[in-house]
């Protein structure tokens, strides 16, 4: 029993403090289609970033036509070397045709791509929706900001993969 407990105390454990960045560049990569929605979530990543420290200096705001547009932008944002995080934002509002399961799907993949292409957190925070009255319950109303809790994330992948270029074998002789 007293081996286990020696082998759990010797386990390294990491995670992202929301408040180790204060220094994080972040780009926020924006959709302007339904911008009724979509400025809500705007400002609550803003509003997120500067509450967790994060300098005003620090953030970029990179508006584009829509959500189809948001992996190309993202990749360019990830390109510059100008941010630490870029947090992709947008609304996709199903509608009666299957346009919306191509741009919820190329967006979403788009992003992905990008984050492991260059090495960089690129967070979805695309809301994509059967209807208006749900886009608008998680852009701020009854589920909460969906923007807001994409920079947080943004922050702490940041904090994560920090830790991860950390020389462990330098602590180990400290």
């Amino acid at each position: 029993m007293q081996d286990l407990q020696k082998e759990r105390e010797a386990i390294t454990h990491i995670e992202g403090n929301l408040y180790q960045n204060k220094d994080a560049r972040i780009g926020i990569v924006v959709g302007r289609f339904n911008a009724f929605v979509v400025e809500s979530l705007v400002d609550g990543a803003i509003d997120a970033l500067l509450r967790h420290g994060v300098s005003g200096n620090n953030i970029s705001v990179i508006r584009v036509p829509g959500a189809f547009e948001l992996p190309l932008t993202a990749q360019r944002a990830a390109e510059s070397d100008r941010f630490d995080a870029v947090v992709a934002l947008g609304a996709v509002i199903r509608g009666s045709t299957p346009h919306f399961d191509v741009v919820a799907n190329s967006s979403a993949s788009g992003l992905a791509s990008v984050s492991m292409d260059y090495n960089i957190p690129v967070i979805n925070g695309i809301l994509t929706t059967d209807t208006i009255e749900q886009a608008i319950e998680r852009s701020g109303t009854k589920a909460g900001n969906k923007g807001a809790e994409a920079a947080m994330v943004a922050l702490e992948m940041i904090a994560v993969l920090s830790q991860l270029d950390v020389d462990y074998e330098d602590q180990d002789q400290d």
